[in-house]
């Protein structure tokens, strides 16, 4: 029968931690413990360029490039043995017990006096696991229950950072609902109301229990639209009726999307506001399409571009001869609309007519597709094939890639 692992756990702030090992595994478990304020003192004859890193960015770590030998454990609290050599382990566990200090040894787990458990950090929970040390079935197990807590099936209690009458403003991501980010997604799963804009992922709303208030903010482009002021007033009435308020924004909501004037507005109104920033479809999109937007040796540039006002237009902040003049990246959102003003402003500007460009229409979801052309006939393309917003459009030497 094996014998049965106590849990509990330590408070080793300001203790002295040896790790005899310069490894992988001291390179996964020093984060850990420098987070939770150890001494942490490294011996080892040779460390892998992570954990010598570490060793000079961290001032809780001492990095000692030598063999293991008797009295370094003298005034520690908690040991590893974490070597390659299994005599060394068998050799630390030996001394640890000697000075009845418990010691966890990595390469056999039951001839240690401890057993680290598979664990992660929830809303201010520490969770653990312990299989008999089994490790696969215990990091299975601790990967299981966090995917659970994230999704909602397990409530972790109150959430630290969702405040009743709160608002937290989330960038939903490119279109995929598996890219939005993990704070995100708990956030959404914390919600009595989301105001959601057309553009979010329309897959994480289905997610939401029936008791959830769902306000489309959708602002179509071009036509029927839910004027800014209003979605402030509604962010701020729900809020201040007790609410915790999503406000569910596409890609990042700082990036073309007028989160920090709603920002401005909460703030100013009274109301706590939490920025949860997402994966911007401008990097993300192309990204997927097999198209990086920097790459070595091509560009070592690129710059964002909102559409939505045209070249030469009194309220437009562009630059677009300077923008012709750059060698980089261009990537244009909101633009399919206007493409051939914003063509031949570039053209006019000095840019090659045959510099590749890249479309991509609803990137990252099913039904993606992808328009390759060049800078002079990619608004005649674009009309020919029905090219529709959302698209993002990427002009430059890397737009020609993964074609």
């Amino acid at each position: 029968m094996s014998e049965i692992a106590y849990l509990v756990g330590l408070r080793l702030t300001g203790k002295k931690v040896v790790v005899v090992g310069g490894g992988t595994v001291a390179q996964r478990r020093l984060p850990l413990l420098v987070a939770n304020g150890a001494d942490v003192h490294v011996i080892t004859p040779a460390a892998t360029p992570a954990v010598e890193a570490m060793s000079k960015q961290q001032p809780g770590i001492t990095l000692e490039l030598r063999e293991f030998r008797e009295g370094d454990l003298d005034g520690a609290w908690y040991v590893i043995a974490a070597t390659d050599d299994a005599a060394v382990n068998a050799a630390v566990v030996a001394e640890a017990e000697r000075h009845r200090i418990f010691c966890v040894r990595a390469d056999v787990a039951r001839e240690g006096t401890a057993v680290t458990p598979a664990s992660f950090e929830y809303e201010g929970l520490s969770v653990g696991v312990l299989a008999g040390g089994d490790h696969r079935r215990s990091a299975a197990i601790r990967s299981a229950i966090h995917e659970a807590m994230q999704s909602g099936l397990i409530a972790p209690g109150d959430t630290p950072g969702v405040v009743q009458g709160g608002i937290a403003l989330v960038g939903g991501g490119p279109g995929d609902p598996e890219l939005v980010t993990v704070r995100g997604r708990r956030l959404l799963s914390h919600a009595d109301v989301v105001v959601a804009d057309r553009l979010a992922p329309q897959e994480l709303l289905a997610e939401l229990p029936p008791h959830v208030e769902v306000i489309d903010a959708a602002k179509i482009p071009y036509g029927r639209a839910m004027a800014q002021d209003a979605i402030n007033d509604v962010l701020i009435e729900r809020a201040k009726a007790g609410k915790f308020v999503v406000r569910l924004k596409g890609g990042d909501p700082f990036v073309f999307a007028r989160g920090y004037e709603e920002l401005l507005a909460c703030v100013d109104a009274g109301i706590p506001v939490t920025v949860v920033p997402g994966v911007t479809s401008a990097i993300a999109v192309p990204a997927l399409a097999g198209v990086p937007v920097t790459h070595r040796g091509v560009t070592h540039e690129f710059v964002v571009v909102s559409g939505h006002v045209a070249p030469g237009h009194p309220e437009s902040l562009v630059n677009w001869d300077a923008l012709a003049a750059m060698s980089g990246t261009i990537v244009l959102l909101m633009a399919v609309e206007r493409i051939e003003l914003f063509s031949n402003a570039l053209l006019a500007g000095g840019r090659p007519a045959d510099t590749p460009v890249l479309v991509v229409q609803h990137g990252t979801t099913a039904s993606q597709r992808t328009l390759r052309a060049t800078l002079a006939d990619a608004p005649a393309r674009i009309r020919e094939e029905g090219i529709r917003p959302p698209a993002i459009i990427v002009i430059g030497s890397v737009a020609a890639f993964g074609g």
